[in-house]
């Protein structure tokens, strides 16, 4: 099935109209809309659900709406491995790998993102000795530029290097193979504490528990700090009840939250008093659930975000700058800001490539102006040697991220040789990376 409608991703950050909107359900229908669009001089981009924050799935051309091609593959026992569409979603894979006795090792708060929209914008998740989702990729199917098909694997160097976060930029993937790791459970530790106290306990937090993250509530002093642990196999599940699911979870943290937001649109001085009561409706609770189930949590109320990975080192320093920029300025912030960390890792254009990070991300409901508050942390985020998550808002170009990934300009040449004649690329593309040779 094909449209010509307008697109807009789930934030309203992003839109576009593209000559065709198409829904292949196969690799070979890929393969058929990426010849057919070469023939007309098209570009083509694929999307999932769209929860990137940026316009990196933008067209003008041929979009590639990628929610059919979502089967369950295969399934290998004996070496724990999956492979599935590249159009399901995080909420779907889950809940099938569940089903096989089978976990990924590391998962963001949101499962509404695809499998391929989330490795390649960099999703990560939280765990001082884990990495990003993308690093359990250990094989993809891609269309390239002229409509061939590639089975990329861990023997093919610099293209699976490069390919495991790639932006979209060097084909379409249409079906990922992950390692994934025998189910378990999480004992989840939810509860408050100071801003100082956190900070001044980083790194004890961070190395004491498996997962460790926490949410600052701008103009107050107050943190929600989340630790994650993994139990023994044989541990009794004991999850949140019902009634303190709905009264936390959906009735705090999306309906009253929500409200809160509005009301903040229209008294905008009021954030202040609205954040030490959201800090402090959000009382301890401890459970035991199966880690997808701690790891995601629902999350309705739309907005805007920004997140940098900073020097896991320099994040008491860095927050600190950003508390005195928010105390010292006249923008009011209704949404508390997230810190999570995570191990060094491999992939080229990973956020954590060979460094250790800590993770800020910052928000604005959708109603309100975030242009001047995440102007202003930006600075502070890219003077730390900060790196910008691919699929949030950001406004570094190629010539201020070359310095920060060694192996930019190696991604940029397997770019430039997969698609010499710019297939895949779009305006932000081509801002982030440079345009491809002429």
């Amino acid at each position: 099935m094909s449209t010509a409608d307008p697109w807009r991703n789930w934030a309203d950050s992003a839109s576009c109209e593209p000559d065709l909107i198409a829904h292949p359900s196969t690799a070979t229908e890929v393969s058929d809309l990426v010849r057919n669009a070469e023939r007309h001089d098209q570009r083509v981009k694929a999307v999932g659900s769209g929860h990137s924050f940026t316009s990196i799935a933008v067209t003008d051309g041929v979009l590639l709406d990628m929610s059919d091609l979502d089967d369950l593959i295969g399934v290998d026992r004996l070496r724990n491995r999956v492979t599935v569409g590249a159009g399901m979603t995080l909420c779907r894979l889950n809940a099938h790998l569940h089903k096989h006795g089978l976990a990924l090792p590391n998962l963001g708060d949101i499962d509404q993102q695809t499998i391929s929209g989330a490795v390649s914008t960099g999703t990560h998740g939280t765990g001082g000795a884990l990495h990003g989702i993308a690093k359990a990729i250990v094989g993809l199917d891609l269309v390239h530029a002229d409509g061939s098909i590639g089975q990329i694997t861990e023997d093919d160097g610099d293209v699976f290097d490069a390919a495991r976060v790639s932006l979209g930029a060097l084909g379409i993937t249409t079906a990922v193979t992950l390692q994934c790791v025998p189910a378990f459970l999480l004992h989840a530790h939810e509860a408050p504490m100071a801003l100082g106290d956190v900070l001044d306990n980083i790194d004890s937090l961070v190395d004491d528990n498996d997962h460790f993250e926490f949410y600052w509530f701008p103009h107050t002093e107050q943190t929600m700090t989340k630790r994650n642990n993994r139990v023994a196999d044989d541990a009794e599940r004991k999850p949140v009840g019902r009634i303190r699911g709905f009264i936390d979870d959906e009735l705090l943290s999306n309906t009253a939250f929500e409200l809160l937001n509005r009301v903040a649109t229209m008294r905008r001085r009021i954030v202040p008093r609205l954040n030490r009561l959201s800090s402090k409706a959000l009382s301890e609770r401890q459970y035991t659930d199966d880690s997808y189930r701690v790891f995601c949590s629902p999350r309705r109320v739309r907005f805007r975000e920004m997140e940098y990975a900073v020097p896991r080192d320099r994040l008491p320093d860095v927050l600190t700058d950003v508390k005195a920029w928010i105390d010292g300025h006249d923008e009011l912030v209704s949404f508390p800001i997230e810190v999570r960390f995570t191990a060094p890792d491999d992939i080229w254009m990973s956020t954590g490539y060979d460094r250790a990070n800590a993770y800020i991300a910052v928000h604005q409901y959708h109603r309100m102006d975030y242009e001047p508050y995440f102007r202003g942390i930006e600075q502070i985020l890219t003077s730390a040697d900060g790196r910008p998550h691919w699929g949030k808002l950001h406004t570094l170009d190629s010539v201020a991220l070359r310095g920060r990934y060694p192996r930019f300009d190696d991604f940029v040449a397997v770019r430039d040789k997969l698609d010499p004649n710019g297939m895949f690329r779009n305006d932000y593309l081509d801002r982030v990376l440079g345009p491809p040779p002429a």
